[in-house]
């Protein structure tokens, strides 16, 4: 989608690789605000290009719904659910439910989360709503605990649209701003100050989603590994160590699985059960590959305390990128990877490999890279002289992508290439690392004599050189000087703690 930026009427950099898109609007209960908000969206996805349709077709790439706010949408009536059948459809478009918060309201519940959060211990009690499992308070606690009262408040509000993605507008008369929730966590704005600059945001934010692709469609590689082969090797049990070590400084967040949150049935036809808390690799020379952890929506995985079935081998990306590369390993359980997979093993081509000696001595060329760590965690402040912080290309941080997609993993590619301390043998930072709004960080290590894969990260999180934050940005940001420390600086930030 190649518009000129004037009639975008905005000031942001925007991705390169923007589709045209199809949207249908299927209402639920409207307010009219809501009906301002959907009628401003779709006249705004119209003069930009895209196809608005009265019914979904097979075209269809997203629909647009809305419920109440604070309302449970019974699970047969969600459009989650119920569009393929409801509709015909060959495949389930993307589900966007609108829904209108009265600045009463929202403030109402963003003060009710903050001071459930606050009690010790905490009251499951102030956790619970209408719609919601008995099992729900964990979540919304846990959820709230990393990201603070807006993160409780989202995943409340999916539970009761039924819905992932949510554009909570906030409004009384008119709206003032809109938070896009998400699966992992997002809540980036669009600020109404402007209505046409308004409607864009919104769109760009909806077909950034929409444009890019998951690459989760692994392929094989012949022979197996023998068993004896993999017993002999050292990295996984460096890999379940590390997972220990990782765990005992609480870099994992815990896993959200659907079941806790709400009852529905079938849930696996329309989205995971649940959904992974983060994912590390490292190489191994023997066999020239990465040993990664598997990927948590296959099942539930608990990455401090990870077994071999919980491992998996990386050993390059399919040559048309949708998907890695992977040798299994006979006798053992065999899950695909991370849905990482791809940018954790695509990083590398960029990168300049270097001569390291392995077991026995023999040496061979390896990516400089080592280790490789992502979780749903910011960096707060780190050790510049230890630490590299590489930023993403600018439009990441204005239209934030999802992950397991290819455009995230083209993202983490392009930054880690610019790195100097991987691109420069003789250069002393040990650690890189970049952070993707509303996401999380990617951050590796480079090899170091006398260490274990991993330990250059957590002995620079013991001693402060990296201090790791349950706080993401959602948006622009950038790291500044402070006494020989360099501290996260938020460009816009919003009310979400």
């Amino acid at each position: 989608m190649q518009i000129p930026r004037e009639a975008l009427k905005i000031q942001n950099p925007t991705h390169n690789w923007l589709k045209n898109i199809e949207v249908a609007l299927v209402p639920g209960p409207m307010t009219p605000m809501l009906e301002e908000v959907a009628d401003g969206l779709l006249n705004r996805f119209r003069d930009l290009g895209h196809k608005v349709v009265d019914t979904p077709t097979n075209d269809t790439a997203v629909i647009l719904t809305s419920a109440a706010f604070g309302e449970s949408v019974p699970w047969r009536k969600a459009l989650l659910f119920s569009a393929r059948r409801q509709f015909g459809l060959k495949e389930s478009p993307v589900i966007y439910t609108l829904i209108q918060a009265t600045n009463e309201q929202f403030d109402h519940w963003m003060d009710h989360f903050r001071k459930a959060l606050a009690k010790n211990p905490r009251d499951p009690k102030d956790f619970q709503a209408d719609g919601l499992s008995e099992t729900a308070h964990r979540v919304l606690i846990e959820q709230g605990v990393r990201g603070g009262p807006i993160l409780s408040l989202q995943r409340l509000l999916q539970a009761q649209a039924k819905s992932i993605r949510v554009l909570l507008v906030v409004g009384d008369k008119h709206p003032e701003r809109v938070y896009h929730f998400d699966l992992v966590g997002a809540y980036p704005t669009s600020e109404a100050k402007d209505p046409e600059a308004f409607y864009t945001d919104m769109v760009l934010r909806v077909v950034t989603t929409e444009s890019t692709h998951e690459v989760t469609d692994h392929e094989l590689i012949e022979p197996m590994i023998k068993r004896e082969d993999w017993d002999s090797l050292s990295t996984p049990e460096a890999m379940r160590n590390a997972g220990q070590e990782l765990g005992k400084r609480n870099f994992f967040t815990e896993m959200v699985r659907i079941e806790d949150l709400v009852a529905v049935p079938a849930v696996q036809d329309s989205v995971a059960s649940q959904y992974s808390e983060g994912c590390f690799a490292t190489w191994d020379p023997r066999v020239n590959a990465l040993v990664a952890t598997i990927t948590g929506s296959a099942r539930p995985v608990d990455k401090g305390n990870i077994s071999d079935d919980d491992l998996a081998l990386i050993v390059g990306v399919r040559p048309d990128g949708a998907g890695a590369q992977v040798r299994q390993v006979d006798g053992k359980r065999n899950d695909p990877p991370s849905s990482e997979a791809v940018e954790m093993m695509d990083m590398d081509y960029l990168l300049p490999k270097i001569e390291h000696a392995s077991v026995g001595g023999v040496k061979s060329d390896v990516p400089v890279i080592r280790s490789k760590l992502h979780g749903h965690r910011g960096v707060k402040s780190f050790n510049p002289n230890l630490v590299e912080y590489v930023p993403l290309d600018p439009p990441y941080y204005h239209y934030l992508v999802s992950c397991a997609t290819e455009a995230q993993a083209r993202g983490i590619k392009a930054a880690f290439s610019r790195s100097e301390s991987l691109r420069n043998a003789n250069d002393p930072r040990q650690i890189a690392f970049t952070v993707l709004p509303g996401h999380g960080v990617v951050m590796v290590e480079k090899w170091q004599a006398g260490k274990v894969p991993f330990q250059v990260i957590w002995d620079a999180m013991d001693s402060g050189d990296l201090v790791i934050d349950p706080h993401v940005p959602q948006g622009q940001m950038s790291y500044v000087d402070s006494n020989g420390k360099m501290l996260l600086h938020e460009h816009n930030i919003e009310n979400g703690n």
